[in-house]
């Protein structure tokens, strides 16, 4: 595993999406900055906010342009009846829970009878 700090937009690594053991710290100047730095990509899979105010965590949470945002816990979390996938150019829609029900299904109305119908004319 491998860790970098002090990566900047301009860096490859800021840039592509890895899902290989390393981690890149991008360096933010405030809140709104960090904010910035984490929707400056066309990725959105997974993310996660780390902080000892929780309400402050939702609200920052809320902004952050990815399809799952943990807050106080690892991007690397997964529930079964949860509906996992990403935003922008992560993931290919989503599945778990009803998600994946809907992605994998399609509604249909079908119907018979059993005997003729009457249609007025």
């Amino acid at each position: 595993a491998h860790l970098v700090d002090k990566v900047t937009p301009d860096m490859k690594l800021f840039r592509d999406e890895s899902f290989g053991p390393v981690v890149g710290i991008a360096r933010a100047r405030d809140e709104a900055h960090a904010i910035e730095l984490a929707n400056d990509t066309e990725y959105g899979l997974s993310s996660a906010v780390f902080t000892r105010d929780t309400a402050r965590g939702l609200k920052v949470a809320r902004q952050i342009q990815a399809g799952i945002c943990h807050v106080n816990a690892s991007t690397v979390s997964d529930e079964p009846q949860m509906p996992f996938g990403g935003m922008k150019a992560s993931g290919y829609g989503r599945f778990g829970g009803k998600a994946g029900i809907d992605a994998f299904t399609e509604l249909r109305w079908i119907t018979f009878e059993t005997e003729p119908r009457h249609y007025p004319i």
